[in-house]
């Protein structure tokens, strides 16, 4: 049985060329960075070479960059080392009520600390609006956390309006942006969006699992929250991910270096998807009506058909998908974004996420799509019944 991966937002397949790269580090070159001999000035010229790739496409200095272990610390760096080091000028923080739970779960860490967080509602198509941030920002508020692409709907936000929006208010409100499902998909350049703080994941763009980076602006403070060894000039303790940061680096290099074919393609791909599953009675997409919209998120609400029978029964015909966020945990949940955009009811638990990849072929999205809806009058019959 010919297998069809459509979760790619929750993890995506290893490019080959990455594989190779960093199976060459474990076996060959696996000294430790901080290692004065040669195995150890070997692996610190593969850090050196990554981050002048990835600060490349930045657009930002290679000493911009601190290496994590994935997007979650490289969030939890961002905003508790910010808050940390900015409380003495003020302790008020504000989000979004979508944001993906490395976000929210570490604001309500910081609530319980004594900060004040605002919560800012989406519209329908699961936007913030600039003019909201803008004026939710406070002479107290040291940091605004607003991610760049919706991890379950594939919303992608007004991240340089926002941005400019904050630094009008308040110059010295940190901003920072979760992109974790936008890099690699779209071109992120921090200090045109006035970006003081940018988290990446590399298994989210055919990397490995198990690191990340966090882009730290010019001049903006943060606190370290691991201690140790003074790795990464004492900002994240503990010896680097050599051959993941290498492998992220290339994985990246590989994206970039064909973003605009590679989006054009998903996009037809992605609305080939929707204009076939669409054609099921009563199913529709959440967020089409977005100003921008990812190329590789798709959101499919099927009522009548509980998310997580639709998602075993493609399993079945060797099609994954997910039923909403797989970062969370493997527990199904009902989704707070998609409950923000207005659904309700079995709405919530109706609703499946496929998520594309530059591996992913028109063949697959037709036959996924022929499966749904195959599937579908006979799972209605069966819920009914």
């Amino acid at each position: 049985m010919r297998e069809i991966y459509l979760d790619n937002s929750a993890t995506t397949r290893c490019f080959p060329e990455t594989a190779e790269l960093m199976n060459k580090l474990y076996l060959e070159e696996y000294g430790n960075p901080s290692s004065m001999h040669h195995k150890g000035v070997e692996a610190e010229r593969r850090l050196t070479e990554a981050s002048a790739i990835l600060a490349g496409i930045l657009k930002v200095r290679p000493a911009n960059l601190i290496y994590t272990s994935c997007g979650t610390e490289s969030d939890n760096l961002a905003i508790i080392g910010a808050a940390m080091a900015m409380r003495r000028s003020g302790r008020h923080l504000i989000t979004t009520v979508i944001e993906h739970p490395a976000v929210l779960e570490t604001m309500r860490f910081l609530e319980e600390q004594g900060f004040e967080v605002t919560y800012l509602p989406v519209d329908s198509e699961g936007q913030v609006s600039p003019q909201a941030v803008e004026a939710a920002v406070r002479e107290d508020t040291i940091l605004v956390s607003v991610m760049h692409t919706n991890n379950e709907i594939g919303t992608v936000q007004p991240i340089e309006e926002i941005g400019a929006a904050i630094k009008r208010r308040n110059p010295r409100t940190l901003f920072h942006v979760d992109a974790v499902q936008g890099f690699g998909k779209a071109r992120i350049l921090p200090k045109k969006a006035r970006i003081d703080l940018l988290s990446v994941s590399g298994h989210k763009i055919h990397a490995a699992k198990g690191v990340g980076f966090l882009y730290i602006g010019d001049g903006c403070r943060i606190r370290p929250i691991l201690f140790g060894g003074g790795q990464q000039k004492g900002m994240r303790s503990g010896t680097q991910n050599t051959a993941g940061i290498a492998g992220m680096a290339l994985s990246a290099r590989i994206l970039y270096d064909n973003l605009e074919q590679d989006n054009d393609r998903l996009c037809r791909l992605r609305d080939l998807f929707i204009s076939l599953v669409t054609q099921i009675p009563d199913a529709f997409i959440n967020g089409m009506g977005a100003a921008r919209r990812a190329p590789h998120i798709i959101s499919l609400t099927v009522p009548g058909v509980r998310a997580e029978v639709l998602l075993h029964a493609l399993e079945d015909k060797g099609v994954y998908v997910s039923s909403g966020s797989a970062c969370a945990s493997n527990r199904p949940h009902l989704s707070g974004t998609l409950s923000a955009i207005g659904l309700k009811g079995d709405q919530l638990d109706n609703t499946i996420r496929i998520s594309l990849s530059v591996m992913n072929t028109e063949e697959d999205v037709r036959e996924a799509a022929a499966a749904i809806a195959e599937l579908v009058p006979f799972l209605r019959r069966y819920t009914r019944h």
